[in-house]
């Protein structure tokens, strides 16, 4: 999955576009995403969408996965967040108004409105970041995410740990399809029983097998001089189009005129 993402990141159609734009413009609608409406909201996830979909010819099925699979995290905590449990003996009045799901022993588990409502708001917003932090994923290489935050003076002790970290999740991916195909190879990966232990078996020895290839890593860097110090190309500067450039700033005014709106309204 890491190598198909960083082979869309360098084939869109948005990829000679200035990144120093692109990481601007995701970073204003991150901001608005996070502090704004859930209807303000919604729409900079429909207008990212035109953006990834329309504009960076990204493929409408692989952005929706991207965009769903960290969602499965929201769907985890939607128990937590919807259901509450209290003695039966001891039921509140909001309890008592709200939808009441089962009773166990001296328990009642019944699911309020406000419940519901902090999940949509939660929803609309990660929806909204996740946006966001998919346009920047898949419109721009890391390697010019780097140059960028190193012509905004990121650290460079931060820089090179994110290098190695994305060094090493190439890493750790390889190895795991390997040893996958291994097993599959030796009639593995047989029946719901085989597959559980043979999927253990990988995950303990993943870490290992990983790290004695990230040692071999380090060790091809050092022959090749390093001397503490990752060494990043400079920055090199692109167009934007104009088009771009005003339907970008239109958009921005007209949600943030949008949100003034929508605050308005809650005031009166």
């Amino acid at each position: 999955m890491i190598k198909f993402i960083d082979s869309l990141s360098y084939n869109n159609k948005l990829r000679t576009v200035s990144p120093m734009w692109k990481i601007g413009f995701a970073a204003v609608l991150f901001l608005l995403s996070y502090l704004s409406h859930p209807v303000t909201q919604l729409v900079i996830s429909g207008w990212l969408v035109v953006w990834t979909v329309s504009y960076a010819q990204i493929r409408a099925k692989y952005y929706l996965r991207l965009i769903a699979a960290p969602c499965l995290f929201y769907a985890a905590s939607l128990p937590a967040i919807l259901i509450e449990f209290q003695r039966s003996t001891e039921l509140s009045t909001l309890a008592q108004a709200s939808t009441i799901l089962f009773t166990f022993l001296h328990w009642t588990a019944f699911l309020t409105d406000n419940g519901v409502h902090t999940a949509i708001i939660l929803l609309t917003r990660i929806i909204a970041c996740l946006s966001c932090m998919t346009f920047i994923m898949l419109t721009t290489p890391v390697s010019e995410l780097f140059q960028v935050m190193k012509k905004l003076r990121v650290p460079a002790l931060v820089l090179e740990m994110m290098l190695i970290m994305y060094r090493f999740l190439f890493l750790l991916e390889s190895t795991a399809y390997d040893m996958y195909t291994a097993q599959k190879s030796r009639g593995g990966q047989t029946g719901f029983t085989n597959r559980l232990n043979d999927t253990a078996i990988l995950i303990v020895r993943l870490f290992a097998k990983s790290m004695q290839r990230y040692k071999g890593v380090s060790h091809g860097l050092i022959t090749r001089g390093f001397i503490d110090e990752i060494h990043m190309a400079p920055y090199q500067g692109k167009p934007v189009p104009s088009r771009c450039l005003w339907e970008s700033c239109t958009g921005i005014i007209i949600l943030i005129l949008l949100e003034l709106w929508l605050g308005w309204r809650e005031m009166l």
